[in-house]
């Protein structure tokens, strides 16, 4: 993991130079622990937009460090500018944006733009709380607080694409759904498996077994080694329905619980 952290981080200084403001890992490597899937998480805070030969010397050099493979984890890389989360609205927008999920993408159509991305309000959030600094400035002194009504917008605005990866992607969205509801009935942003504790606390007995499955594959498998019995895949769409009966109950009683005393969210671990 070092060696890899220390060629993305030369490589954001290579090419955002002295644009770059500052740069942290955040996510599970910092707060919650790496799992065998786990991305390695970093956000990069600039001074201005990055131009079109930078979006392509980043993506190029994303593309040979982050990975797949043993030995290599996939990287999610978040560049956003300062003044556009400083002061704060909603919904912010990214920079640019680098995950494995989108090497295909990328690829084949060129380096991201900027585009809205609601749940950068969850990952300043976390990453202004726990970030670990890898260059620059550390994220509480480029970060303002995210109010708590943003936090739960947009815990909940990416719900419908969230449900259309269901099939694909289960073990991801079963955690996340876990999480959202965490986050909207106590104002915290916990890691997805401490979520994933909290509402099997909180489920009918006949709910649990698909989400104690995504919580124990997070925690012990790759992607490439997941398996879903036929048994437990009947089960899934029935327990992300009871999870989302959940979460409408709680934004029609108020958009979620309070927020803290101090008017950011307690603990919290964001990224995969």
């Amino acid at each position: 993991m070092t060696e890899q952290l220390d060629r993305a981080t030369g490589l954001l200084r290579d090419v955002l130079g002295p644009d770059l403001l500052g740069a942290c890992l955040h996510g599970s490597a910092v707060l919650g622990g790496l799992r065998p899937a786990s991305d390695l998480d970093i956000l990069a805070i600039t001074r201005r937009s990055l131009d079109t030969d930078r979006r392509r010397a980043l993506l190029a050099g994303l593309l040979e460090i982050s990975g797949l493979t043993p030995g290599v984890r996939p990287l999610e890389l978040t560049v956003v500018v300062h003044s556009g989360i400083r002061p704060w609205r909603y919904p912010p927008t990214a920079d640019f944006l680098y995950g494995e999920w989108l090497r295909a993408e990328l690829t084949a159509g060129g380096p991201p733009l900027p585009a809205p991305l609601p749940d950068l309000a969850l990952l300043l959030t976390v990453a202004r709380t726990g970030g670990r600094p890898l260059a620059g400035q550390p994220p509480a002194r480029l970060i303002d607080p995210v109010p708590h009504a943003d936090l739960v917008r947009a815990s909940v605005a990416g719900l419908p694409e969230l449900l259309d990866d269901l099939a694909d992607d289960t073990r991801n969205v079963l955690l996340t759904l876990a999480r959202v509801w965490a986050t909207l009935a106590t104002g915290e942003i916990l890691p997805k498996d401490a979520a994933a504790d909290w509402a099997l606390a909180r489920l009918p007995a006949e709910h649990r077994p698909v989400l104690e499955h995504a919580r124990e594959l997070y925690r012990t498998t790759r992607y490439a080694d997941e398996r879903w019995s036929p048994a437990l895949t009947a089960r899934v769409r029935p327990h992300a329905c009871e999870v989302l009966s959940r979460i409408d109950r709680l934004r029609a009683g108020g958009e979620g619980g309070p927020p803290p005393a101090s008017g950011e969210p307690r603990g919290g671990v964001g990224g995969a």
